[in-house]
């Protein structure tokens, strides 16, 4: 049989062409529209527009004008006339908003938008687009006025007024508070303030933007930093001057979300302290958004800066386990051990484990006593035994196989398999209580059973992922080409990219070559910190992910724990509900 040629089919949605004004567009290769609006000085509310003058422009080459009258369809106000010069009489034979918006929207396509004091003329026109059913769209503004108010001291000017400002840069048009005369006129003040932004070392559109913004003296002092940063997804590392590192970040795009830090959009003390003691960035590449994200996971391990919040200390995790012995009794510990058959987590917290432990009391006789039984002498029972919530292994009133059957197992089967019995003598419990009107009580219970199976639905999930000792996916990449990952007991081995229109199995050969060794290991997370597993599994199950090769099936119990993530679901929803009312 002939082989069929490969092709890769293209992504719903993806369109190369989409998209603004690229925010790193030089100055001098941007256009701009200046636009000025006369209204009848009232809120903007759809209407109130009399006039429009708008002045495109790139290089400082005008392109094009636009500048016509509006009918308000209301009485102009007389300080209005005297102010402008626009009557009444002038505007009855001009043409309405709505007739208007079609030619000035198509005239600011492409552009970005120019305005002195720009929340009020855009206010008007987002306004009387939303009125009349036109979409607006969205355009990059730049404010001249609080661009000025970054680029020119008091020393220079007393004001950003638009005649002050068009005096002290000698503007070729005075502003006459008629729309084209002050467009014009903002347009000379625009090209006196780009003059100025050099010496900021503002170069782009999207810089000049950012720059008009209130930023503080540190980001404007430290905005370097994010120049020469690669476009493409990977991890990025501020360092101190020591080398240290002070906070790993990941992005899809490196240099954009690196320039964020040095915006008006940050706003975090923490960062704000962060980028004072920074002195360098790092960027390190990598294939896709998934090899970025476990890179970030292990650095953040490995370095734990201070900065940064999460994931700071992947190995203080706790685990669940019975513990050695006659009669068992449940345990937190720090480690597993080979020899360990009953465990669940790991946990990120103690008052986690402590929660499923106490949900497992509450389910099955488990002892509760730490005292170390022995099969031949007796201990005096505590007061769970007299309340009928121990079955008194100490005073041997219970065999270690019956014990081994009922409180044992169930916890065993729980982990590993099924965990119904478990969940059925928890729903039973809180069924009792709330008939009883116990509430409160039936709460806490609720609680325990949601941390039962959190626990048991993330440790079936990440032993199944682990136990395959080699598995490659591929998933299609924005631009063409697939994103591939060789996963090998749960941790990330090898990524890559192959090129669009070549079929991906030579590039996944030879990310195996090089991929990482990784051996068999004990428990749900041998060789890989279970937040990297979880972040491996999430790429997995994304309906576009395609699992290519796999050396073993990947397979969870049927009756598992996952069948109960419906309840799950509920019962953590309760919980925030009742947290949410609980709040004063």
């Amino acid at each position: 049989m002939a082989q069929t040629e490969y092709v890769q089919e293209p992504l719903a949605g993806f369109d190369p062409g989409a998209g603004g004004i690229d925010p790193a567009l030089p100055l001098y290769a941007t256009t701009f529209v200046v636009v000025d609006l006369e209204t009848t000085g009232g809120a903007p509310d759809g209407g109130g527009i009399t006039e429009i003058g708008a002045v495109k422009v790139r290089g400082g080459e005008e392109l094009g004008v636009l500048a016509t009258l509006v009918n308000p369809g209301v009485p102009i106000p007389p300080f209005i006339t005297v102010l402008t010069g626009i009557t009444q009489a002038m505007l009855v034979p001009a043409p309405p908003i709505e007739q208007v918006l079609p030619s000035f929207l198509e005239f600011i396509a492409d552009a970005v938008l120019v305005a002195h004091n720009a929340p009020y003329d855009v206010g008007f026109l987002k306004a009387a687009c939303a009125k009349h059913g036109y979409r607006w769209p969205n355009p990059r503004v730049l404010d001249t006025a609080a661009l000025a108010r970054r680029v020119l001291t008091r020393d220079e000017v007393p004001n950003r007024k638009l005649g002050t400002l068009a005096a002290f840069f000698h503007t070729a048009t005075q502003p006459t508070h008629r729309a084209l005369d002050d467009a014009k006129a903002t347009v000379d003040v625009l090209h006196g303030l780009i003059a100025r932004l050099g010496g900021h070392r503002v170069d782009t559109v999207g810089e000049a933007i950012e720059f008009a913004r209130a930023v503080t003296p540190t980001q404007r002092r430290k905005r370097h930093l994010a120049e020469g940063l690669p476009k493409a997804p990977g991890v990025y590392i501020f360092r101190a001057a020591d080398d240290r590192p002070l906070y790993v970040g990941t992005s899809g795009d490196i240099a954009t979300r690196v320039r964020s830090y040095f915006t008006a959009a940050e706003k975090r003390a923490r960062i704000s302290e962060m980028l004072a003691a920074a002195e360098r960035v790092e960027a390190v590449e990598c294939a896709h958004s998934l090899e970025a994200e476990v890179r970030e996971l292990r650095l953040i391990g490995a370095h734990a800066p201070p900065y940064n919040r999460r994931s700071k200390f992947p190995e203080r995790v706790l685990w669940l386990k019975l513990t050695d012995g006659p009669y068992p009794r449940l345990s937190v510990v720090r480690a597993i051990s080979p020899g360990d058959a009953a465990y669940l987590g790991p946990f990120s917290s103690r008052r986690g484990a402590e929660l499923a432990a106490a949900g497992f009391h509450d389910a099955v006789p488990l002892r509760q006593c730490t005292h170390r039984l022995s099969l031949r002498t007796v201990t005096p029972a505590c007061a769970l035994a007299e309340l009928g919530r121990c079955p008194a292994p100490c005073e041997h009133r219970i065999t270690p196989e019956e014990y081994d059957i009922r409180a044992v197992a169930p916890f065993r089967t729980a982990t590993t398999s099924d965990p119904q019995p478990v969940v059925d003598a928890l729903l039973a419990r809180i069924e009792a209580l709330s008939g009883a009107q116990r509430y409160e009580e039936a709460a806490v219970v609720r609680s325990r059973l949601a941390a039962v199976l959190r626990a048991t639905v993330r440790m079936q999930r990440l032993t199944a992922l682990s136990g395959i000792a080699e598995l490659a996916a591929a998933r299609p990449a924005a631009r063409g080409g697939w994103e591939l990952a060789l996963v090998r007991h749960g941790r990330l081995a090898g990524a890559g990219v192959s090129p669009p229109g070549v079929h991906p199995r030579p590039t996944i050969a030879a990310i195996r070559a090089t991929a990482e060794t990784v051996p068999p290991g004990h428990g749900p997370v041998p060789h890989a910190t279970a937040e990297e597993t979880e972040r491996i599994l999430s790429w997995l199950e994304r309906p576009e992910t395609r699992l290519v090769e796999m050396s073993s099936a990947w397979a969870s119990p049927v009756a598992g724990a996952a069948r109960y993530r419906d309840l799950l679901g509920k019962a953590e929803n309760a919980a925030s509900r009742q947290v949410s009312t609980e709040r004063p």
